[in-house]
């Protein structure tokens, strides 16, 4: 079976012999690869829909998984219970649903070692989220796929460090490290922001003005963290 890079990211942060909940599995597809690699002994495979949750049954079934992965219909975490998985998986959700699933979820999840999360928005709240509410993020990366940048986050409870703007919106681990994959990002989403900002100077009307220190507040942002790439800073 086939899965994307992104998925397979999100497959290797799962910590080897842990049972694994992967909540909105759709396609079940990093649960199938995760017991095929023989990296985990079991999952628990849940879902919103029931279409999502019949097409995971059927790639399972297709792979012979079922006596080793188990679905669930569930509304979030709503259908897990306390300690029937080590390793809890979110993955190609928005930032804000991933953060009301966590916290509706926080008493069912609160035996949970680790968190493997996988935002598709808004993920600078995400780690704001994390920070505040007692976890600690040990390893973060990006990839690029498909014209798509994707960050992939591991958390557990503890004390967190990410305190700057910069850091909670690019990743304080990835910064650290110089992450090749996050410096293009960040070129990227200068360059692009230098673009609007001369085009609203052009404008000069009252009404972009507030907009123009949007930008700028966002490219000092930009600059800090590009400032964790030593020379490679613009």
């Amino acid at each position: 079976m086939q899965i994307s890079e992104r998925l397979k990211t999100v497959a290797s942060f799962v910590t080897e012999g842990m049972r694994v909940a992967d909540i909105g599995t759709d396609h079940a597809y990093v649960p199938i690869y995760l017991i095929k690699s023989g990296k985990i002994p079991s999952a628990l495979a849940m879902d919103i829909g029931e279409g999502p949750l019949q097409r995971a049954r059927d790639h399972i079934l297709e792979q012979g998984l079922e006596k080793q992965i188990e679905t669930r219909l569930s509304d979030g975490c709503s259908a897990f219970r306390k300690g029937e998985a080590e390793s809890v998986v979110i993955a190609g959700l928005g930032g804000e649903l991933m953060i009301q699933i966590l916290k509706e979820g926080r008493e069912v999840l609160s035996e949970v070692s680790e968190f493997i999360l996988s935002p598709h928005s808004e993920i600078h709240k995400v780690r704001r989220f994390l920070m505040a509410q007692g976890f600690s993020i040990l390893k973060e990366t990006m990839l690029y796929e498909e014209g798509i940048y994707y960050t992939v986050i591991r958390a557990v409870y503890g004390t967190g460090d990410y305190q700057t703007e910069a850091e909670l919106w690019y990743g304080k681990r990835m910064l650290e490290e110089q992450h090749p994959v996050l410096y293009d990002y960040l070129q990227k989403e200068y360059l692009i922001r230098r673009q609007i900002k001369e085009k609203l100077c052009r404008i000069q009307k009252e009404s972009t003005q507030q907009r123009q220190k949007q930008i700028e507040a966002e490219c000092v942002r930009i600059r800090e963290a590009l400032a964790y790439y030593d020379k490679k800073g613009i």
